[in-house]
């Protein structure tokens, strides 16, 4: 681990890199973790997945996606050695100055509640601005194909 983080856009090419990451990073599985679900976002929205690169190991992710009304930002996921490093703040902050440069006006973060590490992180992050959005309720149905 030399320390030498990198920030850039995921390539088409590292899609079946990003779900053995996730695996490591992150485990639990989503509907959309697949090679199927990872080429379509890819592809629609190559500018999306944004890495942290350690040379040619991927340290950690996070998806930047914005619909025309909001940005949301997902799948914030990082290697535990790279973790309280500072890792997850710059993927955070790449992630909000891309949303904001294609129009968004209001961020919203999804933290899983079933990390033990995404709370804590996301409460560090009050520093920036972030803050807990208790006025709604988040409902999700899981497509079946």
């Amino acid at each position: 681990m030399t320390g030498n983080i990198t920030i850039r856009t995921c390539r088409l090419d590292e899609a079946p890199l990003l779900l053995d990451f996730w695996k490591a990073a992150a485990p639990g599985e989503s509907p959309t973790d697949n090679d199927t679900g990872v080429s379509i976002l890819l592809k629609e929205r190559p500018e999306a997945v944004i890495l942290a690169v350690d040379d040619d190991r991927i340290a950690g992710t996070v998806i930047a996606a914005f619909d025309g009304w909001r940005g949301n930002i997902y799948r914030l996921a990082i290697l535990p050695a790279y973790r309280k490093r500072g890792v997850g703040r710059q993927l955070v902050r790449e992630a909000e100055r891309q949303l904001v440069a294609r129009g968004a006006k209001r961020l919203v973060a999804l933290a899983s509640s079933h990390s033990d590490t995404a709370k804590p992180f996301w409460d560090a992050m009050a520093v920036d601005g972030w803050r807990p959005s208790h006025p709604a309720e988040r409902y999700a149905k899981t497509v079946q194909p």
